[in-house]
């Protein structure tokens, strides 16, 4: 643990990614809930935001860069067969070589940060997976 407020992510193996995928296959056949993404890049600096409904299940991307998460609300982020309450506002540290799964006990905002060199929002997606 880098602080009290902040939790690492570590990179996952190829074990632990192929579980995430099997959870996200299995919830293809569930209701999708629209969760609109907001994203912009400032002072080099690419942030996406969205706000997580009680109740819903999100499978992220597979994360090729390393990202700051802020949480605020609650929710259990679920990456190398281990679980992690988050509750209130805190920050994760998500090394590269990551794709979790979101569980909202609440409505939760999450947003993902990176340093890039990127010029749009398009390159940002991009840069940091290649499931955009």
């Amino acid at each position: 643990m880098i602080a009290d407020q902040t939790d690492i992510i570590r990179p996952m193996d190829e074990r632990a990614l192929a579980r995430v995928r099997s959870i996200e296959s299995a919830m293809m056949a569930l209701d999708q809930v629209q969760m609109p993404v907001h994203h912009t890049i400032h002072g080099g600096v690419y942030t996406r935001s969205l706000r997580m409904p009680a109740g819903v299940m999100l499978a992220g991307a597979l994360i090729r860069v390393p990202t700051t998460i802020v949480v605020s609300g609650d929710v259990t982020v679920w990456a190398n067969d281990q679980t992690m309450r988050v509750r209130g506002y805190r920050f994760l540290v998500g090394s590269a070589g990551r794709k979790q799964v979101f569980v909202a006990h609440d409505d939760t905002d999450l947003t993902m940060m990176f340093a890039t060199c990127a010029k749009s929002v398009d390159e940002a997606e991009r840069e940091f997976t290649d499931e955009w």
